[in-house]
């Protein structure tokens, strides 16, 4: 089975699990969890079904916690795999460590976490009183739907599709977010849903750590925004669900997720069952030759990145939305070559147009060196840090095939109809 993108990102924080229990005592934490999951009930409508699970473990565990978590669950080859997309599609430098930078960054902000495959909540000592309290609301909300919708199998199914899956961590930590902010805004006496602009306000006081996370704040761009994603527009996005649909918002979300980081976006096309696209890749010479590595959807939050990245936030802003579907494979040839192979579908040609331009920023900056040694207005090809590539744009769809090893590769992509793109449906 094929891993999401993200998921060695966000599993860790989501499912930790086999940490070395000790006996649960009688302790007075049991009587706030009762008290804070009977109000989430309220809230919700997702009635508690069994008793939570609760342990409280040491801060200076959670980073060997971690090291040995990943050790144990992931292969080194599922990690290699992640981190070269990342570095392929030019979201992180070419020295980039992802298991550290996963274990630095899980460990400098847990305040507590619940295990999805224990179906345990853990809380760790050390944390400020506001910010664990804060957290354990966070977490028993991920309790309760997890009674309800078993949220590792909820993930699992969009392990085949990077942005879906986390279209569906962003449901998780969206939903979770929301209940822990209307938790704290009824001790106030308000409520989010007779304040839709505070749900706004609250959900964006989360993007910035003001420099209470250094390694937060030294990440690349895409681990920061991929990370804080699923907390504050999965936030926005549950905010959008009830104010259309009430109460049944927090179980169709579940039982109807999103299909794309677009819907978390624009929760209007969630509702209006909007799909994202899949359009097809480009061949390269002699493909039998190579093996897939990995692929994935891209969606309008990679695509935002990226653009972002190398062409600025303003263009990113823009362009970004246009986007109708993206789609990428990693191939690998016997002499250990990898081969990137990317299409993007966008609203129309001129907006296709638009980032076939701002793809040529996106080479230029990924790699040390890149040469152009032929371009037209529907086509670039040279020379990058790890061989030849060739970008085409055709009509409404650009497609790039970079890492060739020679030119005449590159140049002898099969021509012929461009067909349709396809719903990006699993």
């Amino acid at each position: 089975m094929k891993k999401a993108l993200l998921s060695i990102l966000l599993w860790p924080l989501l499912a930790l699990a086999l940490w070395a229990q000790a006996p649960v005592r009688a302790d007075p934490l049991a009587q706030e969890i009762g008290e804070i999951t009977a109000e989430l009930d309220r809230i919700s409508g997702l009635r508690q079904l069994r008793p939570i699970d609760y342990e409280r473990i040491p801060k200076a565990g959670v980073k060997a916690f971690l090291e040995r978590r990943i050790q144990e669950t992931l292969k080194p080859e599922e990690i290699r795999t992640q981190e070269l997309a990342l570095k392929k599609l030019g979201f992180v430098p070419p020295d980039f460590d992802l298991r550290k930078t996963v274990i630095d960054l899980l460990s400098e902000q847990a305040a507590a976490f619940y295990d999805l495959k224990k179906k345990k909540l853990f809380l760790i000592d050390g944390s400020a009183d506001f910010l664990q309290h804060a957290a354990l609301v966070h977490e028993l909300a991920h309790a309760l739907a997890d009674q309800h919708f078993h949220l590792d199998k909820f993930i699992e199914r969009a392990s085949q599709n990077d942005d879906s899956a986390l279209a569906r961590l962003a449901v998780m930590e969206g939903q979770a977010t929301w209940l822990m902010s209307e938790y704290l805004t009824r001790r106030g006496g308000q409520s989010l849903r007779d304040f839709p602009m505070l749900a706004r306000l609250m959900a964006h006081a989360g993007e910035s750590s003001f420099g209470q996370f250094p390694m937060f704040d030294q990440a690349p761009l895409y681990l920061r925004v991929t990370l804080v994603f699923p907390y504050t527009q999965g936030m926005l996005f549950q905010q959008a669900v009830i104010e259309k649909k009430g109460q049944a918002g927090f179980t169709e979300v579940f039982r109807n997720p999103p299909l794309s980081t677009q819907q978390i976006l624009h929760p209007e096309k969630y509702l209006a069952g909007e799909q994202p696209l899949r359009p097809p890749l480009p061949q390269i010479e002699n493909q039998r030759a190579y093996k897939t590595v990995t692929d994935g959807a891209l969606g309008e939050l990679d695509h935002a990145v990226l653009i972002r990245q190398y062409a600025g936030e303003q263009e990113s802003e823009a362009l970004a939305p246009e986007l109708r579907g993206g789609f990428f494979r990693l191939l690998e040839s016997a002499d250990h070559r990898v081969v990137l192979v990317y299409a993007s579908e966008w609203s129309g040609e001129p907006a296709a147009r638009r980032f076939f331009a701002a793809y040529e920023k996106v080479l230029r900056g990924k790699w040390k060196a890149c040469t152009f040694e032929s371009r037209s207005p529907e086509a670039l090809s040279g020379r990058g840090d790890d061989g030849y590539f060739l970008v085409r744009l055709q009509g409404a769809r650009v497609t790039s095939v970079e890492g060739l090893p020679s030119r005449e590769k590159a140049s002898r992509r099969p021509e012929g109809p461009v067909p349709a793109a396809a719903p990006a449906i699993d």
